[in-house]
């Protein structure tokens, strides 16, 4: 293996993926195991997560399904023990799980929504990291990803929840990387724009919709899940053992295009 390309293998790695039974965290836990990694596949229902990772395992690569609804701290905790019983370490923490329950005025929007949008998008990945950390400390590093938006970088009429919660994520980053590079923990964040998954249904279903809201994508179109997993596997890898902090944004142009009528 030459030296630059062997920067991306990830073989004895063991990664967390959330929100990985379908659709961006899908894709970066695959793309993570095809570079070597063994991964542990987490989302709410134990049917999906064991449907992935049998499908990862008949491709030849390793993988678990654990079970982990990202609000509860308990089934965090038991995220983390599991992946450390079957693996012994913890390397690559990529907080994907996330929700977007309420499009709607600020006014109007329930106080139980907004607590749920926060507990999920934005508390869920401050837990999950800070019990992460001992491990990542006690063997000399890690990689931790979160999983953005670029609705975090702007604002958008009647997506008030979602957008405060991706905005308070970047700054979460920023802060545990401003801590925690002292013990070799790296912390960035992938900001993805019009992605085609089930979270962005209600932009895409709606063809008319969907080609209004292309016409403002320099690119001319939305993104596929697998569009995202290359930089997952680079932020994971030592192909970026210096960055930590940075805010990277995939969403085909749409926050530097001209707004067009």
């Amino acid at each position: 293996m030459t030296r630059i390309k062997k920067l991306f293998n990830l073989d004895g790695k063991v990664a967390i993926v959330t929100g990985a039974s379908k659709g961006i965290g899908e894709a970066m836990a695959r793309g993570l195991a095809e570079h070597g990694a063994k991964v542990v596949i987490s989302s709410r229902k134990q049917e999906a997560v064991d449907a992935v990772a049998e499908v990862f395992g008949k491709d030849g690569l390793e993988a678990i399904g654990v079970a982990c609804h990202v609000a509860s701290e308990e089934q965090c905790q038991q995220l983390i023990d599991t992946t450390v019983e079957q693996y012994g370490r913890i390397d690559i923490l990529i907080n994907n799980a996330g929700t977007n329950p309420y499009f709607g005025a600020i006014q109007d929007m329930p106080k139980g929504v907004y607590q749920k949008t926060m507990d999920i998008n934005l508390n869920a990945p401050m837990h999950l990291s800070n019990l992460c950390y001992p491990h990542m400390k006690q063997q000399g590093g890690g990689s931790i990803i979160h999983i953005s938006s670029i609705e975090g970088l702007h604002a958008t009429a009647k997506f008030a929840a979602y957008n405060v919660s991706k905005a308070g994520l970047i700054m979460l980053a920023q802060n545990q990387a401003a801590e925690w590079g002292v013990d070799n923990i790296r912390v960035n964040v992938i900001c993805p724009g019009l992605v085609k998954t089930k979270l962005s249904q209600m932009l895409w279903q709606d063809e008319r919709n969907l080609q209004a809201f292309q016409k403002n994508i320099p690119l001319g179109r939305m993104a596929q899940p697998d569009e995202m997993a290359g930089l997952a596997v680079f932020l994971a890898s030592e192909a970026s053992s210096y960055m930590t902090g940075a805010v990277l944004v995939n969403d085909g142009g749409i926050l530097h295009a001209p707004i067009m009528s």
